[in-house]
């Protein structure tokens, strides 16, 4: 049976006012659903690509434990913010295989031995995020939207709920950064 709402919920409001035994309480109530955020992450994924789930779950997890200083709303925000992390965290390894593909010097660890991401993929990814960069400058909710919509999969209602407009608010934003993110793409080099 899930965990209710309502328990993840209290659970990280005693996490932001310092227990730590909430957050070893959250992990067990939490891992199915962050692992169905990195599935679908990884669904956008070319086919025979070695990034595994479970990486991009445990590295999101252990940036999401380093968040103290969040005052978490519910679950949904949390939620929201773990989109967020996988996101950086799949941006940051396209970024480093492009700079290992170009030669780059630097020492790079990577997420898992076998993480690569398609050549392709990468440069996909990373023309959608610095796109979604460009947005945010413009209008910061649409991006916030897009992000909340197509990397974590959530819902308008849930979308509406962490950004705290209504449901209407977030299908106009959606439609509007997607003809503009379709634009941005279609006439990037």
């Amino acid at each position: 049976m899930p965990p209710s709402p309502q328990r993840i919920t209290q659970l990280l409001v005693d996490w932001s006012n310092g227990d730590d035994r909430a957050l070893e309480l959250l992990l067990p109530l939490v891992y199915e659903e962050l692992r169905r955020l990195a599935r679908h992450y990884m669904s956008a994924e070319r086919s025979g690509h070695t990034l595994q789930t479970t990486a991009l779950v445990n590295e999101a997890y252990l940036r999401l434990a380093d968040c103290r200083r969040v005052r978490w709303q519910n679950r949904v925000h949390f939620f929201a913010l773990a989109a967020t992390l996988m996101r950086r965290v799949l941006v940051e390894h396209a970024r480093a295989h492009d700079r290992r593909k170009r030669g780059g010097g630097a020492l790079k660890v990577a997420l898992d031995e076998g993480a690569t991401l398609a050549p392709e993929r990468s440069r996909e990814l990373l023309a959608l995020d610095e796109a979604l960069d460009r947005l945010a400058e413009i209008d910061p909710r649409k991006s916030r939207v897009v992000e909340l919509r197509f990397f974590a999969g959530l819902s308008n209602e849930e979308i509406a709920e962490v950004l705290k407009v209504s449901p209407n608010t977030v299908t106009r934003d959606w439609k509007m950064a997607e003809a503009w993110l379709r634009r941005e793409l279609t006439n990037a080099p």
